[in-house]
């Protein structure tokens, strides 16, 4: 039987969520991301599978939440300057 391919692990976007966007949630990313290659060496396949869903969910929930904060503020720092 061959091995299901390997899921990517976000790794990537969760760091970059985590240092552009928004902390706890970009840590939550990398926690999740960081389980992926290791629960698929295992042979825990399906769980490996759940956790790279889990980081890309999160990075992408931190980058927006990042950039609606970050627009709100922009937002509030031009009106009040006026």
């Amino acid at each position: 039987m061959e091995n299901p391919q390997k899921p990517d692990n976000y790794m990537v976007w969760a760091i970059l969520s985590t240092l552009f966007c928004c902390l706890p949630l970009g840590i939550a990313s990398i926690l999740s991301a960081s389980k992926v290659n290791q629960l698929y060496r295992a042979g825990n396949y399906q769980e490996a599978q759940k956790s790279s869903d889990m980081a890309k969910k999160l990075a992408i929930i931190s980058a927006v939440l990042g950039l609606v904060v970050n627009a709100i503020y922009f937002f509030f720092v031009i009106l009040g300057g006026e």
